[in-house]
């Protein structure tokens, strides 16, 4: 019998999983992520020469603590040779798709037939988490092409469930646009800065967003959401420009599984079917408890081409482990804080990224940024220089580095550049995403 049949014979058991017992969750993922182990131990290269090395068997692994003791599996392993992780022939290869390389130089990943329909389950069940149903119509504002996952697994979500699928993209405003007028959507997916940008064109032409009928919208690849769950600045423009739900929502192309919002919007709760989740601390102990901080690993379930064991993600989040007013009894992750490589310490004070980028929001006239980092020269840590695209509304150099100081306890050096120059560095089309990061440190980070 064929997963996709399984899975369809037993949906709404997977969907239902989330709210039994926690024992009840635990003993189904446990049967599953033995099956998973038997399978990667006979058919992936890689996973045999783990085991080989570690002196066991997959059916040797009887307890959580045996399979906490397998070695982490990281993007560099992958980078180092993709192919080593293939477990199944070329023939039953059906789609090849690629990371960003937001941290890196991008990986291929090899889908068969059985892992898409995986794929499309999983959007399924974070999309249907999210109220979504077959009389939506979903407007997919991002790529379908360029070999990302994304747009293709929200495409087959979409068929899932029966909604129609309104594939626009990301590259033209325009043609967004045009679709929300000839045939409108009442759902949207998409970056939560590109659907602030079309909903001010939108207003430039003279479209009220908030009354287009748009009643939930998906964000991904960038944050909505504070710590604490409430809005940040970008969730709350979005929320006061389309007037809707909004639904934070956290994923990878490696983990091929998406961790989405349920109404409440309080973390993107885990769906066991698909796979087993773990945090760990820069030792790469694993941490259990409520509230905890550290790197997301995970061990997507079902997955045939590719799969993966312990991945690492490289992605910092916390663990919330009380059920959620929803009913769900599985683990939930709050906002992405940051990635374990792109940690900065400035004179003893650890920060990431994304709090200089939500601190910048706040700030009127601050147009395309990036960091450059480096080997501090007087202190044992990072010397951080915030470049800034030059406007005659962007604030003094002072006035940036005291408000963002007050956010992050950390002054930065400021660095003001000719807007041309900043778009070229951000934009660089030798990448696929736009770069806000650049480390020039010689030690290892």
């Amino acid at each position: 019998m064929s997963e996709l049949l399984r899975w369809e014979e037993c949906l709404e058991k997977i969907q239902a999983l989330a709210f039994r017992d926690p024992e009840v969750i635990e003993a189904v993922q446990w049967s599953r992520l033995r099956e998973h182990l038997r399978y990667v131990g006979e058919h992936s290269p890689y996973y045999r020469e783990v085991f080989r090395n570690a002196g066991i068997t997959p059916d040797a692994v009887t307890c959580l603590d045996d399979f906490q003791r397998l070695p982490l599996t990281r993007k560099e392993d992958l980078a180092r040779g993709a192919e080593q992780f293939l477990a199944v022939s070329e023939e039953e290869v059906r789609d090849v798709c690629q990371t960003s390389g937001t941290t890196g130089e991008p990986v291929c990943l090899y889908q068969t037939g059985s892992d898409l329909e995986r794929l499309g389950l999983n959007e399924a069940l974070a999309f249907g988490g999210g109220g979504v149903t077959a009389a939506d119509r979903m407007l997919i504002v991002c790529a379908m092409d360029r070999s990302f996952m994304a747009g293709l697994a929200y495409f087959l979500g979409a068929q899932r469930i029966g909604a129609t699928a309104l594939r626009t993209g990301s590259s033209s405003l325009a043609h967004v646009i045009q679709t929300l007028k000839l045939c409108p959507p009442t759902v949207m997916v998409g970056v939560p800065g590109m659907l602030i940008a079309l909903a001010e064109r939108c207003l430039d032409q003279g479209l009220r967003p908030a009354e287009l009928g748009i009643r939930k919208i998906f964000c991904i690849g960038e944050p909505i959401r504070n710590d604490d769950f409430s809005l940040n600045l970008s969730g709350q423009r979005l929320q006061e420009l389309w007037g809707c739900e909004l639904f934070a929502t956290y994923a990878s192309t490696e983990m091929a599984t998406t961790f989405c919002e349920c109404e409440r919007g309080c973390g993107g709760h885990l769906q066991p079917w698909l796979m087993v989740l773990e945090l760990v601390d820069e030792d790469g102990n694993v941490l259990n408890e409520d509230g905890a901080v550290g790197e997301v690993v995970a061990t997507p379930l079902g997955v045939r081409g590719m799969p993966l064991v312990r991945f690492a993600t490289g992605d910092i989040a916390r663990l919330h482990l009380k059920p959620c007013a929803c009913g769900r009894r599985t683990p939930r992750l709050g906002p992405i804080l940051g990635r374990k490589q792109q940690m900065l310490k400035v004179r003893g004070c650890s920060f990431y990224p994304p709090a200089v980028a939500t601190a910048l929001q706040e700030l009127p006239g601050v147009g395309l940024w990036y960091l450059e980092v480096r080997d501090a020269v007087d202190h044992d840590g990072d010397q951080v220089t915030l470049v800034l695209a030059e406007s005659p509304d962007l604030p003094a150099p002072d006035a940036i580095q005291a408000h963002i100081a007050g956010r992050i306890r950390v002054r930065l050096d400021i660095g003001i550049r000719p807007a041309l120059e900043v778009q070229k560095r951000v934009h660089d089309p030798a990448y696929r995403k736009p770069r806000t990061w650049f480390d020039f440190r010689q030690r290892s980070c």
